[in-house]
């Protein structure tokens, strides 16, 4: 059991600098591969490497329209997250539809134009401002910049995971690249657990094991669940997650049933394998 009189709130991540070095590997990636490796399928059901290639292209076009550019073609009405996941899972169609019939080589020139351009914007924006976009997998309805941008950090990565894992490249599973995108990922935790009660004071630990990984503590306050930088109150329960298979449960590349055969957990089994059903992406 561990005590203190006010938790102290996990602390804001601040990833706009990696841009550069996760867009350059995707870049020298997508170069290395043969014609062949474009059409090899990826852990997205729907998708083969050309198909997320065009994804990470569209994403990246459709934000710097959007947030640098203020530039709206349509304006959808959303009344509901529903509306929200329809309308992403349509654009997100759209665009892969369209920029999927880009040959390599064009694709790949017009990513290093806009991964250039986008890391420009991320850079210049005050990170605590107000976001044009809220974080809406986990809950807000307004948030800060510097979360849109660990958000946009997390697509990079796994999209470009999904690629490496498709074509048996080595992956960027480094600490320096991967626990930032942990730690965004486990911001939806809160939201997760909102129907999940608990006593006042309650603690669960989610770990994950790895040089890439670490430890988030989800804390009970009266009323709802808080993430907090160090263990406090009273231990409900425990999960022990592979870092290999973290990323995957948290964007739909592994149902729960399958990763419960490689977790380990302690105290209230349901509250703890509660996590495996937490989704960080939209649609």
């Amino acid at each position: 059991m561990y005590r203190s009189s006010v938790p102290t709130p996990l602390p804001p991540i601040l990833t706009a600098d990696l841009f550069p070095e996760i867009e350059q590997k995707l870049i020298e990636l997508l170069r290395s591969l043969s014609p062949d490796d474009w059409d090899l399928q990826t852990l997205a059901p729907k998708w083969k490497v050309r198909h997320v290639a065009a994804h990470l292209l569209d994403t990246q076009l459709r934000k710097l329209t959007l947030a640098r550019d203020k530039y709206f073609a349509e304006s959808p009405q959303i009344n509901s997250p529903q509306d929200l996941v329809d309308f992403i899972n349509r654009m997100n169609a759209e665009g892969v539809a369209l920029y999927s019939r880009l040959s390599p080589a064009v694709l790949i020139s017009l990513m290093e134009v806009t991964s250039r351009e986008s890391y420009e914007f991320h850079r210049s924006l005050d990170p605590f401002a107000k976001a044009m976009f809220s974080v809406s997998w986990a809950g807000e309805s307004e948030s800060q910049n510097w979360f849109d941008t660990a958000r946009e950090l997390t697509e990079r990565w796994h999209h470009q995971q999904q690629i490496r894992e498709a074509v048996g490249n080595p992956g960027i599973m480094t600490p320096r690249l991967y626990h930032p995108v942990l730690d965004c990922f486990m911001r939806v935790l809160p939201f997760a657990y909102h129907d999940v009660t608990a006593a006042p004071n309650s603690l669960i630990e989610v770990q994950v094991n790895g040089d890439c990984g670490g430890s988030w503590f989800l804390y009970r306050e009266e009323k709802d669940w808080k993430l907090i930088a160090r263990p406090d109150g009273k231990s409900l329960a425990k999960i022990e997650i592979p870092q290999k298979i973290a990323w995957r449960i948290f964007t739909k590349g592994m149902r729960p049933a399958d990763a419960e055969r490689q977790v380990k957990w302690e105290g209230d089994r349901e509250i703890s394998l509660h996590v495996l059903e937490s989704i960080a992406i939209v649609g």
